[in-house]
Order: C-alpha cells, then structure tokens, then sequence
C-alpha cells in the first residue's frame, strides 16, 4: 500500500514537473517572440515623414497667454496628442534666426557650428558676411541677387543631413520659409532643395543654383497660380477684435507703422498700402505670410510625394512672418494675437493635410522657435519697470575717445555688432600692447556704462569652462575663430533698437524661453518642466529614427519625448 502511493506520488511530481518545464519553455519561446516582435516592431517604427517646425520669434508664452483662443486642431493638438516641454531655453546668445535655426537642426551652439549671428564680422576678410549668402551661386527663379545662398558658413551637419546619409540619400530633404536663412539652414549641406520667398512684384519661390539650376514643375505651376494673390486684402483680425482680451490696446505708442499709415490700429488695408511697402513684401509682415509659407509647404509635400514610402522623407518648415510682426508691432500686441490666432489655423490646415496624404500616426512633428523676444522698453518703463535704450554708435564714440586717453589710439575697434566689439589685433600689437590686457581694460571701461550689467573678454572665454548662468549662455556662443574680444551684456529689460516694436539677441530669459512640441510616431503623450535645451532637439529626432546624430551635437535626447 505505501509503495502504491509512493509510486504514485512520484508520478504526479513527474508529470508536474514535466508541465512545469514545457510551460517554461513555452514561456521561452513566447518571450523570444515577444523580444523579436518587438525588435522587428522597433525597425519598423521610423515615420514615413519628419516635419519640423520652427515658429520664427516665439515666446513660449504665446503658447499659454493665447490658449483660449486656438481651436482644437493646431497647437492644442499638439499638446493634447504630443508631448510638452515647457522649460526649453536656448542655451547661447546671441539669439537671433540664423543661429536660432542652425542650432536647432545642428544639436549644437554656435561655439561649434559657426553662426554666430545673421551678419557678422567676419575677422580674416574685414568685412560684414551673411549667415546664408554665397556669391558661388546664381538665383534660380528670379533675375535679382536673392538667390545667391548656399549653407556653406555652417560648419557641422545637421540632423538633416545625417538622414540624407543614413538612407543613401533615398530619404528627401526639402526646407520652406519665407526667408532664406529659414530654409537654407535647416535643410542643411546636402537637402534636395530649399526654397524661400520674393516679394516686390514678383511674390515666387526661389532657390539657389546650389542645390539646382531650374525649378521643378510644381514649383513653377505654384508660382504661376498666384498664390500670393489672394492675400492682396485688408488686414482684419479674425476674430471680433473685443475678444482679443490677451493683449493691449490697438492703438498705442508702442508699435510701428507700415508705410503710409497714420495709425497702428486695425484694420491695416494692405491694397492702399502696397507700392509704398514694396509690393508684395508687405504681407512677409502679416500672417498673411504665414498662410502662404503654409500653402507652398503643402504643395511641397504633394509635389515632391514626401512620406509615400518606408523611406523616412523631411519636411523643414519655418514660419518667419512671426518674427516681422513682432519687430514692428511687439509682443503686447493686438497683431501678434490675431498673427498667432491665424498660425494656429494654419497649422491645423496643414496636420490635416498630412493624415490625408502620409497617414495618422506615420508621421512625427516637432515645433520650436529660432528665438524669443522682449516686451518694448518703452511699455516697460511706461508700467513702472525697468527698461531702456542704447546706442552703441555712442558706446563707440565714448569708447574710442576713452582709447585714445588710454592707449594712444582711436583705431583700437575695427567693428561693433551681436553685442560683441572687434579690436584690432594688429594695431594693438603695433602699439607693443598685450591683447589680454587690452581686453580686460575695455571690458572694466564698458562697466562705467549705466546700462551696461556685464562684460567678458575673449580671454575668459577661452580660459575658463562656465557651467551655468550668463557666463555659460555666452560661452556657448562664442566662436574661437570668429567671434569678438569683448563681449557686452546689457541691463534686464535694455535694447538697442527702435522705440517701437519688439527685438532680441540677448542671453536674457525673455529671448531664451522658447517652445518645444512634439507630437506623432514614436512620441509619448505627456509634458515636462525638466529644463531642456534647444540643442536638444537634433539629438532626440536622431534617436526616433535610428540615425546618427549630427557631427557637432553638444545636445542630448530627451528620453521622456520617446516611446520605448
């Protein structure tokens, strides 16, 4: 009886065991699969389209002040479907379009990638260069001299062009804008094409003999369509201008005029505006520029049939006429609520294109800006705080007559621009003077400005690694070999510029503090308030797709953008 139930026993542990272990390798199997489907899943989970969006002159505020007032399928769709990263800053100065584009595509500052500004002084040639001119090249579209771009003064590559390497240049690379430096950089040295805007009486799209030497077929029957007809109306705002409760009166002495007009206020009738605004190019300062950049960034996804493949394609679209409403009307506006009311409608347009011609949830967008900007000195010191103006022609002259007292000479600055002041190492050395001493000497001299709050010298850029605050910011963008010898920063809430309008440059939170949205393949839905850094965003593309990050990159993924 005992050896009965032994035996039987032992055969119940037998058979236990037995399933037991064919479960575990049935588990086994079921995890390899798992773990290959996921691997294959992974392979395959590039977008067939990126497109990326760069809002020229957006505060990040713009995003929350105006929130009521967009509809459900623009901004907000980002937001509620993407992911938000509300404490994006740019991590250099100056911040301006050239370097703000650049080191968004880039990953990196201008330390590294070389822009250090839209013009500078170039200190080899002597002379003022501009960020995307290049006389190598002819115009492709016009007779003037708009198209002589290239990107040739941009040093690195750009996530842009690390796709055009990764697929064996299958993947397209088209870029859009209304201004050239918005095109020509984020489409880097090796896009398809990169198109921009003529006004004056002409209102096409350009290029450059750089990337081609006639226009394609869909560029010339959107130039033929007039396009830009259309927007030849009276601006109005959008909306019942008394719903516009996000911004200040629309008559004011904070704002400039278009030509010809004798009040800032709504409505602004661009036909009886036009000849004295150079044709077309007065819609490049209303949202009306917006619409069209819209428009021709559709016909470039129709015409080039980006995202038809499971070839990942770029769409590189930048919004410029943000920026000319800002500079002549400022960031308190009237103008720039209707400006932002109307992108936001045009960006739902444009998402809706992309379901319709690449698919839901086959594409990823970011959108960021090139720089921020300031509220206008003047409305500043109008509401009890700190503001004002400066002129750095006067700087120069107090400077030089401060030189000769010093040193003997008046010719000890060759340039002042970007809030930078060029000496002249040649005459300093005929002098038998130490550039370093020079340097500090003029840095100490511009702290006796009133509105000045600091100054660094080339030396200590050199000399020193800075790892936070205004130091670091400047740091990140000066550049070894074209940079300045002293570097100035002004007072909080302190420009150089017009009475009216708004502007930026400076290392200022109010010129760094920038959007940053993503949303689409391969994106978590969610937001942070984790400081993250322009540079950031070339980086955290290059992880979704699997590509290399552009050579120059300083910035890094945000592991919180990206599902796993």
């Amino acid at each position: 009886m005992k050896r009965s139930l032994f035996v039987a026993l032992l055969a119940v542990c037998f058979f236990t065991n037995t399933d037991n272990v064919n479960a575990q390798k049935k588990s086994k199997r079921k995890n390899k699969n798992t773990v290959e489907e996921l691997a294959s899943v992974s392979v395959k989970s590039n977008p067939k389209l990126v497109v990326g969006i760069v809002v020229d002159q957006m505060r990040y505020d713009y995003l929350t002040r105006f929130y009521n007032q967009y509809g459900e399928g623009g901004f907000k769709r980002m937001v509620n479907e993407g992911f938000n990263a509300k404490n994006h800053h740019f991590n250099y100065a100056p911040t301006s379009t050239g370097p703000g584009h650049t080191s968004v595509y880039t990953g990196t500052t201008p330390s590294m990638h070389g822009v250090i500004g839209n013009n500078w002084y170039d200190k080899n040639l002597g002379v003022n260069v501009y960020c995307a001119g290049d006389s190598n090249y002819n115009s492709v579209g016009t007779d003037g001299s708009e198209g002589k771009m290239s990107p040739h003064r941009m040093l690195t590559t750009t996530v842009t062009d690390q796709l055009r390497l990764h697929t064996q240049k299958k993947g397209k690379v088209i870029a859009v804008a209304i201004k050239d430096r918005g095109a020509v950089l984020p489409g880097g040295h090796a896009a398809n094409a990169a198109y921009w805007f003529v006004g004056k009486d002409e209102a096409n799209f350009i290029t450059s003999s750089y990337y081609m030497n006639s226009l394609p077929a869909w560029v010339n029957n959107f130039n033929a369509s007039d396009a830009a007809e259309k927007y030849k109306k009276p601006w109005t705002t959008l909306k019942d201008i008394s719903t516009y409760q996000e911004s200040g009166s629309d008559e004011n002495n904070y704002e400039g005029k278009f030509k010809g007009e004798t009040t800032t206020s709504f409505p602004h009738n661009l036909p009886a505006l036009w000849d004295k605004n150079r044709g077309f190019d007065i819609i490049k300062a209303t949202p009306y520029g917006n619409s069209l950049t819209a428009d021709f960034a559709i016909a470039a996804l129709k015409g080039e049939h980006l995202g038809k493949d499971n070839i990942t394609d770029f769409l590189a679209i930048s919004f410029s006429s943000t920026d000319y409403v800002g500079h002549q009307f400022g960031v308190n506006s009237k103008e720039i609520e209707d400006t932002y009311i109307r992108l936001d409608q045009d960006l739902e347009r444009l998402f809706n294109e992309l379901d319709a011609e690449v698919g839901k949830g086959e594409y990823t967008v970011f959108l960021s800006a090139d720089h921020a900007a300031i509220q206008v000195p003047t409305y500043l010191k109008d509401s009890k705080i700190p503001g004002g103006y400066v002129n750095y022609k006067d700087m120069s002259t107090k400077l030089n007559e401060w030189a000769k007292f010093k040193f003997g000479s008046e010719d000890l600055i060759k340039n002042i621009s970007n809030n930078q002041i060029f000496l002249d190492h040649k005459v300093i050395a005929n002098l038998d003077l130490d550039l370093q001493t020079v340097q500090e000497a003029f840095a100490k001299e511009l702290l006796t400005f009133s509105d000045v709050d600091m100054a660094y010298t080339a030396y200590q850029m050199w000399q020193n690694e800075y790892t936070r605050g205004i130091p670091y910011i400047l740091q990140n963008g000066y550049n070894q070999k074209r940079s300045g010898d002293v570097i100035v920063v002004l007072k909080p809430g302190y420009i150089s510029y017009s009475r009216t309008g708004s502007t930026h440059g400076s290392p200022r939170v109010y010129d760094t503090h920038a959007p940053l949205l993503f949303f689409g393949k391969g994106i978590k839905q969610g937001s942070t308030v984790a400081p993250t850094e322009i540079p950031d965003i070339a980086p955290t593309i290059s992880a979704l797709l699997g590509i290399a990050s552009p050579n120059g990159t300083t910035g890094k993924p945000i592991e919180a953008v990206l599902e796993n």
